[in-house]
């Protein structure tokens, strides 16, 4: 029996689950057209390699990774490129990507494909086939799989955890996913405990999806497996990534630590597991997810759907009821409403609920901060979010920092607890972003500063070359003229010869001192220059600080001697811009 831990904090609101887990998935028509976004995951923006006109097979490229932190797209279905251009993404900015959008000819051709050879490939080649398939994690975070199947060099994996636990409110798709395609997820973690080397693999399904939890249990004996599934307790966000490992490893992942992997320990969501086998087994990309269509509509349940298809067009599947004034994709606790009904499905969209003010009615007016301490009481990662409030509220962005603002999962425990009713994820958002807004700027003048005073470095090093090498003729010059004249000197007589020689050597000796005389003073003169210039470029306005504003400098330099920038530039050639 595994002994099982607990998270800090955490809620437990209405599950609303039942409404769509009590029928099968079923399978969504041909929509209208397709707009495949481009960019649907973690990591640079795939390349898209085709052009309007074009004619593609189901699961073709049409987006090529961008870097090894990036992942393919493909098309949908067969048909006609559209277009390639800008068309709005289901993002709470509600910002353009480029995407490619498809007319399907209705035939569902497929382009060639056969399963991945994997008994003579070795793990690159595993991990360079993942990527091509455009494998990411479907639990909502969109991380490329194959980079998170890279060990940590030095660092043995301990546990893998496969995440079934789907703790967000009206999201089923999960959990019927684990029910009707038990095996397939059990064979793509065989997959993942291959490449990884655990020393166990531990299976987390909340103890509300008992069906999931028999059907993955008998998986894995009828595949003779040794996987441990186990069911943990109810309570949001047992599906974090951070609480999970906490709950059935006992480990405490530190805030500050992005890559749980230098713990030895992976987690996986249990659609990742599913794609990535369908993948190796059958060479078929990433192309369909199960997605749950609930809220306020008469039909909920799940449907599998392709990437790409319009939400108005999928909801209707759902038959929403006419007061319905919105789509929310994601959970009420995380999911955000998406800028306009058309915007297309994407691969980590999981869940979309038909927004209403009946079932989510119009919160009361904001009210003042009581500081009665319950946000932090919920808090899964034990910060203090009423202090980020005040400082995010006040604008204050390096106080929100020392509150460790990057560590918040923006979960909404805090906004769903706070009696002042409160939204606190909208105030740690709009801190981050403001943060990340003034680091590119201050980075970006970093490099303007870097490059002028690599400019004026490159000046002066010319101006110095320039003079040291008029230095050097006028010197060459002076010898060769002291040269003719103790020649002419040494004519008249052999006699006289000695005297001449005893002339000459003096008159060479100075010429020598005069040459190396007028090189030192014309460097030191640039040398005197270039400080001049970077003495009168110094700022004037730091002679009388305040202690708060010296601690503020303080904190500015700590962070740009972290961003490995130095003063003046060490550089040794010439920026390609200026």
């Amino acid at each position: 029996m595994l002994n099982l831990f607990k998270f800090w904090g955490g809620v437990k609101p209405p599950s609303h689950k039942t409404e769509s887990n009590n029928k099968p998935i079923s399978v969504a028509p041909m929509p209208s057209h397709l707009v495949v976004p481009l960019h649907q995951s973690i990591g640079g923006t795939p390349k898209p390699v085709v052009k309007a006109g074009d004619k593609v097979l189901k699961g073709q490229l049409i987006g090529e990774a961008d870097g090894w932190i990036s992942a393919a797209v493909h098309a949908p279905t067969s048909g006609t490129v559209r277009e390639v251009a800008m068309h709005v993404r289901p993002h709470p900015s509600g910002l353009d990507s480029l995407c490619v959008v498809i007319d399907p000819d209705g035939r569902d051709a497929w382009i060639e494909h056969a399963p991945f050879d994997l008994a003579s490939a070795a793990p690159a080649d595993v991990f360079a086939h993942l990527q091509r398939s455009g494998v990411v994690g479907l639990g909502g975070a969109g991380f490329p799989a194959h980079g998170k199947l890279t060990p940590a060099p030095n660092v043995a994996m301990d546990e893998l955890i496969i995440n079934g636990a789907e703790c967000e409110p009206y999201i089923t798709c999960d959990d019927l996913l684990m029910r009707e395609r038990a095996a397939e997820i059990v064979r793509g973690t065989a997959l993942f405990r291959d490449l990884l080397q655990p020393k166990k693999v531990l299976i987390g399904i909340e103890d509300n999806k008992p069906e999931a939890v028999a059907a993955m249990q008998a998986a894995v004996t009828a595949l003779g497996e040794n996987f441990t599934v186990v069911a943990v307790p109810t309570r949001y966000p047992a599906g974090g990534a951070k609480q999970l490992i906490r709950v059935l490893t006992g480990k405490e992942v530190p805030g500050s630590m992005r890559s749980t992997a230098e713990m030895g320990v992976q987690v996986f969501n249990v659609a990742t597991a599913y794609t990535a086998w369908r993948a190796v087994a059958h060479g078929e990309p990433v192309i369909s997810r199960i997605v749950t269509l609930t809220g306020n509509v008469a039909e909920p349940h799940n449907v599998e759907v392709l990437i790409g298809t319009p939400m108005d067009e999928l909801l209707k599947l759902a038959r929403p009821h006419p007061d319905t004034d919105g789509i929310l994709m994601g959970g009420p606790m995380m999911g955000f409403l998406v800028p306009n009904r058309q915007v297309p499905v994407v691969k980590t969209t999981n869940c979309l609920i038909a927004h209403s003010e009946r079932l989510f009615p119009p919160k009361a007016p904001e009210m003042p901060c009581i500081r009665c301490g319950s946000c932090a009481q919920v808090c899964p990662h034990e910060l203090q979010p009423f202090e980020m409030y005040w400082y995010a509220r006040a604008k204050n962005f390096g106080k929100t920092q020392e509150y460790n603002i990057f560590d918040c999962i923006e979960c909404g425990c805090c906004s769903y607890v706070c009696p002042s009713r409160i939204p606190l994820v909208q105030y740690f958002r709009f801190a981050k972003s403001e943060i990340w807004a003034r680091e590119r700027e201050k980075k970006a003048a970093d490099e303007a500063k870097a490059r002028f005073e690599f400019k004026q470095f490159r000046e002066e090093r010319e101006k110095a070359e320039k003079a040291e090498k008029l230095a050097r003729a006028a010197a060459a010059q002076a010898a060769k003229k002291a040269a003719e004249a103790a020649a002419a000197a040494a004519e008249p007589a052999a006699g006289e010869a000695p005297a001449a020689d005893a002339r000459t050597a003096p008159a060479a000796a100075s010429a020598a001192d005069s040459e190396k005389a007028a090189k030192m003073a014309t460097i030191q003169a640039a040398m005197e220059r270039a400080k001049a210039q970077r003495e009168a470029a110094q700022p004037r306005n730091t002679g009388e600080l305040t202690p708060e504003q010296q601690r503020d400098l303080a904190e500015i330099e700590a962070r740009r001697q972290a961003a490995g920038i130095s003063e003046p530039p060490a550089a040794t050639q010439e920026p390609k811009a200026e």
